[in-house]
């Protein structure tokens, strides 16, 4: 795309882009300020317990492996699945009441978790918590996304960039939780449960003295017939499936690359580092990633691009399985996998956020905001088992990383067309 000339008639400098690497964080609203935070924090109470409850579950209580594994989809179903409730909520009721509620939800089941024993109690407190975050999550995200867009109207600079800053917050304290979980686990999994309670009263207290009551420009959405439209918007739906795929890939994080690095290396322990390093990469150039993108390409193209790159990670592993290497060498592929992943998710996740209010009909931006998440989790789910099926049926090691390349490069095809192209010269 040409850039015009500085004085172009039609495209009036503004001092955001007289001044591009000006930083973000300091244009922001104390609204956005306060919503961005809020994601640091909710990721750090989060995985200051989560990633320890597998283990918990199977050794402090003494469930059966397969019961740790129903709980822990259980905790998955009642998160991602009900986001779509969670995102009608909020049109209804607004933000404030429903980040509130699910913070005293989160606490409630934290301290629950941390207390229970009997099977049914774990099960009752998971549920609890996941559901919470089927609460808070489309109403921050959803808001969020609308206020970015306000940013980039107000001629700021592309809303990725705000998106991009929610997204690098919300990975600092998935680094963040599992260390200060690990600390409190030298004293005991109760005490990492108290503590995440603790993080989110803070963020209730925190919503409930600066969040307003009416945020401007946000009506409430008493209609009741967003779903059946959500439904027939072809649109969006596209947009859930391709990110749908993105998730999928994602998620084999946690299935096919620990079978990688176990055949590779002969044990997982090189599987922490993998996920530090993807961590650490979208801390350190989420910003710059989306500066660089939101400059130079619409959000159709910024998808294309991390579709298209996850799609190569997948590809890295798939050419370099008939080798066999095995040990450092064979660790490899897999680490350029992981970091071809991170840089596809840096440029699309912002750019499906963002994508959203362009869709939402009706100005149901929680709804659609918790459908794309409920939607693609659906995907995940169906595409998982699937996953996991090509890998235990015995074909040629390459063939299942093939097809997972296959996944999101065909899903560039289903992307729609953008209503608006969105460009560093239109947000000007």
């Amino acid at each position: 795309m040409t850039e015009p000339a500085a004085d172009s008639p039609t495209h009036p400098v503004t001092p955001a882009a007289k001044r591009p690497r000006e930083r973000t964080w300091k244009h922001l609203s104390p609204l956005l300020h306060l919503l961005i935070l809020t994601q640091l924090a909710f990721n750090i109470g989060f995985y200051a317990v989560l990633p320890f409850l597998a283990e918990h579950l199977g050794t402090a209580i003494g469930m059966a492996g397969w019961l740790v594994g129903f709980v822990l989809g259980l905790r998955t179903f009642s998160q991602q699945g009900l986001f779509v409730i969670g995102g009608w909520l909020v049109d209804r009721y607004g933000v404030r009441p429903v980040v509130l509620l699910g913070c005293a939800l989160r606490i409630a089941g934290f301290a629950w978790l941390g207390y229970a024993q009997a099977p049914w109690a774990v099960i009752c407190s998971v549920l609890l918590i996941g559901f919470a975050a089927a609460l808070f999550s489309p109403a921050v995200e959803s808001e969020v996304a609308r206020q970015a867009v306000v940013w980039e109207e107000n001629g700021h600079g592309p809303r990725t960039r705000v998106l991009a800053l929610f997204s690098a917050a919300g990975q600092a304290g998935a680094f963040v939780g599992p260390l200060l979980g690990g600390l409190l686990l030298a004293m005991d999994f109760r005490t990492a449960c108290l503590a995440g309670a603790g993080v989110f009263v803070l963020v209730l207290a925190g919503h409930a003295w600066l969040m307003p009551q009416h945020i401007p420009g946000r009506e409430r959405v008493l209609d009741p017939g967003g779903v059946r439209g959500l439904l027939r918007n072809r649109a969006f739906l596209a947009l859930c499936c391709a990110y749908g795929s993105y998730l999928l890939a994602y998620n084999q994080l946690y299935l096919a690359l620990p079978d990688e690095v176990e055949r590779a290396t002969g044990s997982q322990t090189a599987l922490s580092w993998l996920f530090a390093l993807s961590s650490l990469l979208v801390v350190c150039a989420q910003l710059p990633v989306t500066r660089w993108s939101g400059d130079r390409l619409d959000l159709r193209r910024s998808m294309t691009g991390g579709l298209l790159l996850v799609a190569a990670g997948f590809a890295v592993v798939a050419a370099a399985r008939p080798a066999g290497w095995t040990g450092l060498a064979g660790l490899l592929p897999a680490a350029g996998y992981v970091v071809l992943l991170t840089v596809g998710q840096m440029l699309l996740v912002p750019a499906a956020r963002a994508w959203v209010p362009e869709l939402a009909e009706g100005g149901r931006i929680g709804l659609y905001t918790g459908a794309l998440s409920s939607i693609s989790g659906l995907i995940v789910l169906v595409g998982s088992s699937a996953t996991g099926f090509l890998l235990d049926l015995g074909v040629p090691p390459a063939v299942p990383w093939l097809v997972l390349a296959a996944v999101p490069a065909l899903a560039v095809t289903l992307l729609p067309r953008p209503t608006r192209v969105r460009s560093r010269e239109q947000a000007a």
